[in-house]
């Protein structure tokens, strides 16, 4: 799956118009919110705290048109609880964004 640094831009602008400060200030809540749910993915202590972060994670990515983030909070979905390499790829697509 190829990384599309355009894909949120281009879904902001379908849902609110060509409005560059309104695309801005959406894609920075984006990006506050995707990081606030990896610190709670980092932090997550059991199963439960882990996959509802994980849907989280995906149903947020899937909102703002980021495909590969969306697919690599599916992916950690088959991995243990706070797997390093499933958080560590999660954290690289998120300061890609």
């Amino acid at each position: 799956m190829a990384y599309d640094p355009g894909a949120i831009d281009h879904a902001l602008s379908a849902a609110v118009g060509d409005d560059p400060a309104l695309i801005a200030d959406l894609r920075a809540a984006f990006i506050e919110s995707a990081q606030g749910v990896l610190s709670a993915l980092e932090l997550a202590g059991d199963d439960l705290a882990w996959r509802d972060g994980l849907l989280r994670l995906r149903g947020l990515a899937a909102s703002f048109g980021a495909v590969r983030l969306a697919a690599l909070a599916l992916d950690a979905g088959e991995a243990s609880v706070g797997d390093a390499r499933a958080l560590r790829l999660i954290r690289r697509n998120i300061e890609r964004l």
